[in-house]
C-alpha cells in the first residue's frame, strides 16, 4: 500500500470546504477521495499556522529554510499567494453572508 498523493488544488479545495463549515470531515473525505481524516487535520494546521508553502510541497520534501524548491520563481510564489488571498476573500464573504442571514432570523 503506497502513499496517497494529493494535488495542491485538492488540498486547497479541502481547506476551503472545511473553513466554509458547510461540510463535515466525512463528507469532504468522500468528495475528494481523502483516505484519512488526519490528513485533513494536517492541512488545516498548516493553514492556521500560516505554513502555506507546505501545501505545494511534494511528499518527503518538507523544505524548512527557503519555503520551497529554488526552482519556484518569484512569479510562481506571487501567483500562489494571490490564489490563497482570493480563496481567503471568498471564505470571508461567505462568512459575512452567513452572519447577515442569521441576523435576519
Amino acid at each position: 500500500m503506497g502513499k496517497n498523493r494529493y494535488s495542491s488544488e485538492t488540498k486547497w479545495a479541502v481547506v476551503k470546504d472545511k473553513l466554509s463549515g458547510q461540510f463535515t470531515t466525512k463528507e469532504i473525505m468522500e468528495k475528494y477521495g481523502v483516505k484519512n481524516s488526519t490528513q485533513i487535520k494536517t492541512w488545516m494546521k498548516w493553514y492556521r499556522e500560516n505554513e502555506l508553502h507546505r501545501v505545494d510541497q511534494p511528499i518527503g520534501k518538507q523544505y524548512s529554510y527557503g519555503h520551497g524548491p529554488e526552482s519556484a520563481s518569484e512569479e510562481e510564489k506571487k501567483e500562489r499567494q494571490h490564489s490563497h488571498l482570493k480563496m481567503e476573500n471568498e471564505i470571508l464573504k461567505k462568512y459575512v453572508e452567513m452572519v447577515e442571514e442569521l441576523k435576519k432570523e
